[in-house]
């Protein structure tokens, strides 16, 4: 089916971009095969094209290479963990690149990619320590994203250095590390009681497939057995003991879902059931008991106890990689059992927690983004995981859109977009299908569908019908098809090159209690958005702690036209609130957009 797909993409793109573009398959098949492939997208707009497109310009075409090479041209680098930016960025770029095709992008990645390999020492070693301090602190860590990173791009230019360059780095990880005698151990190489260095498990299990070096695949199995030894992060066995992710390893957890998309891989490959079984039993923690409603977590960088969800700068909430791992966690498991339930979890996150913490008018990253007060943005290169690890959440974004779960196109998101892919009709043969959506959501709840397939053939389109939407229907003509939130909707007919399906939902307000943390306050959500009270955006409103929500009756106005002129995605609604003792318009925006011009923000209001 890949090979039709890059038909396709050579059908569609022309011959020259096809081969500029090819994608580079790994050769180790998995024995797990993907229910969910998403297609080949296209001149994605609306507020993720928008952001997608402040990512590239503002963000990754204004990254530095000097500063990134930094601590591999003069060892040791100026800061410990300085070794992972450039596998970071390279997998953004590389990501970027497969969908935008962009000239600037593959120049600046071509650059650093190949200054990157002339600092590989010929042991292998790619990291940013003097000879004496190797393997003490982030070495395996840095290796994790250089393999990663080189990978990425080997696989969207074929370029055999890159390849080349990444054996050789896993080469001396698998002689250094192992439980041979004479080796060192892999749990004790970094922090977190094994999880840091534990995560090389994902890059290793992708070098197997890509080379069928049995050396690699060896030391994955190594790996899981270190989770488990003594100085481990018994991983597997808490799990599979308590099922809870404060009982692995020391809870840090932006490391251990660096560990779980480890595990996920690994299953794929070999088809071990009780790991796909335990990563859910872990996801299905974390979502009910430690998930933000803007779709992060962790409380100083650590999962914590269940409902304790405090969402202040103090609380140094919702780390931007923690936010990242956990969209390519359930990302991973769509791909894997092709259930809506983890597209939604990518919607709350894409929509909220991780476009909040990139500023559109900038590109400066967030580190931390708390719900209430300033977003603490940064500009700086080389020096926070977070401020690399945004950008690839972001470059991510055409992944989640939709594709094919079990051969059937289903739309997981509602954006303008062009999507390719090939699909089975009801007659069991293969064909060609484009579809393209044009709306203004989430501005409206109307999306419609131009739907193009080879010929005229019978098969089915799904449609995501999301928790928060009312009233969901796609209409084809004069048929019309009603959804169940939750649930995907199937619409089965002889599609023709042309016809049209218009769907459409309500997005009425919702009032969300605050919980354990805020238990005197309610948050406002708008379809998939929650929205938030910028206290620059209300003026004459000296203190966000004097709004008091008290009008349950009250209904959102739309109120765009009160932003400033420089405001890129003009989306703005109105809600009576009490201020004092008066009622009064309060300007509300969407989380992902508030706190852009660095005033306070409010999304916890008091109730």
């Amino acid at each position: 089916m890949k090979k039709l797909f890059y038909l396709l993409l050579f059908i569609f793109t022309g011959s020259q971009a096809t081969s500029a573009h090819k994608i580079y398959d790994p050769i180790a098949p998995n024995k797990i095969t993907d229910r969910y492939i998403p297609a080949y997208y296209q001149n994605i707009g609306g507020l993720l094209g928008y952001r997608m497109n402040i990512n590239l310009e503002k963000r990754l075409l204004q990254i530095d290479s000097a500063t990134l090479l930094s601590g591999f041209k003069k060892r040791p680098g100026a800061q410990t963990w300085i070794g992972e930016h450039v596998g970071k960025f390279l997998f953004s770029a590389s990501k970027t690149y497969a969908y935008s095709h962009d000239p600037r992008i593959k120049h600046l990645m071509d650059d650093m990619v190949q200054k990157y390999i002339a600092c590989q020492m010929p042991d292998g070693y790619l990291g940013t320590y003097l000879l004496k301090d190797r393997w003490t602190e982030w070495d395996v860590w840095a290796h994790k994203y250089a393999i990663i990173g080189l990978l990425n791009y080997y696989s969207v230019t074929g370029y055999q250095p890159a390849l080349e360059t990444a054996k050789k780095a896993a080469d001396l990880i698998c002689r250094t590390f192992g439980d041979d005698q004479g080796k060192r151990d892999l749990m004790l190489a970094g922090d977190h009681n094994g999880l840091a260095p534990g995560s090389i498990l994902e890059p290793m299990v992708d070098l197997y497939r890509y080379t069928g070096d049995q050396k690699y695949f060896d030391f994955c199995k190594y790996i899981l057995r270190a989770y488990e030894q003594p100085t481990g992060p018994k991983i597997i066995g808490q799990l599979e003991k308590y099922g809870d992710v404060t009982k692995v390893g020391d809870a840090k957890a932006y490391e251990m879902l660096s560990c779980f998309l480890g595990i996920l891989k690994y299953y794929k490959l070999t088809g071990e059931d009780k790991y796909l079984k335990l990563l859910q039993t872990a996801w299905t923690d974390i979502a009910t008991h430690r998930l933000y409603i803007t779709g992060t977590s962790s409380d100083h960088e650590i999962f914590v106890a269940p409902g304790i969800l405090g969402a202040e700068n103090k609380n140094d909430m919702g780390e931007g990689c923690v936010t990242v791992t956990w969209i390519q966690f359930n990302l991973q498991l769509l791909q894997i059992t092709g259930e809506a339930k983890y597209a939604e979890e990518l919607e709350k996150s894409v929509y909220n927690h991780l476009l909040a913490a990139e500023n559109p008018q900038t590109g400066c990253v967030s580190y931390y983004t708390a719900l209430q007060g300033a977003k603490p943005y940064r500009c700086d290169q080389g020096y926070s995981c977070c401020l690399s690890s945004v950008p690839r959440g972001i470059s991510l974004i055409p992944e989640m859109l939709g594709g094919t779960i079990d051969h059937v196109f289903t739309v997981l998101m509602y954006e303008n977009a062009e999507a390719t892919t090939d699909i089975t009709t009801n007659d069991n043969s293969n064909i060609l299908l484009k579809i393209k959506s044009t709306t203004s959501f989430p501005l409206d709840g109307k999306v419609t569908y131009v739907v193009n397939p080879a010929k005229a053939a019978t098969f089915t389109i799904d449609f995501r019908v999301p928790l928060w939407a009312k009233n969901f229907v796609a209409r084809v003509g004069n048929e019309a098809y009603t959804g169940k939130n939750g649930q995907l909707l199937s619409v089965n007919r002889v599609w023709k090159p042309g016809d049209n399906v218009v769907v459409s939902f309500d997005m009425p307000l919702e009032v969300l209690p605050g919980g354990m943390s805020y238990p005197n306050a309610v948050a406002f959500k708008r379809g998939p958005q929650v929205l938030a009270i910028d206290q620059g955006l209300n003026k004459g409103l000296t203190s966000l702690k004097m709004v008091d929500y008290v009008n349950s009756t009250s209904q959102l106005s739309d109120t765009k036209s009160a932003l400033p002129a420089d405001w890129g995605w003009k989306e703005a609604y109105s809600l009576q609130m009490k201020v004092g003792y008066k009622t009064q318009s309060i300007i509300l925006v969407p989380f992902s957009e508030a706190g852009q011009k660095s005033a306070d923000i409010e999304v916890w209001v008091k109730h």
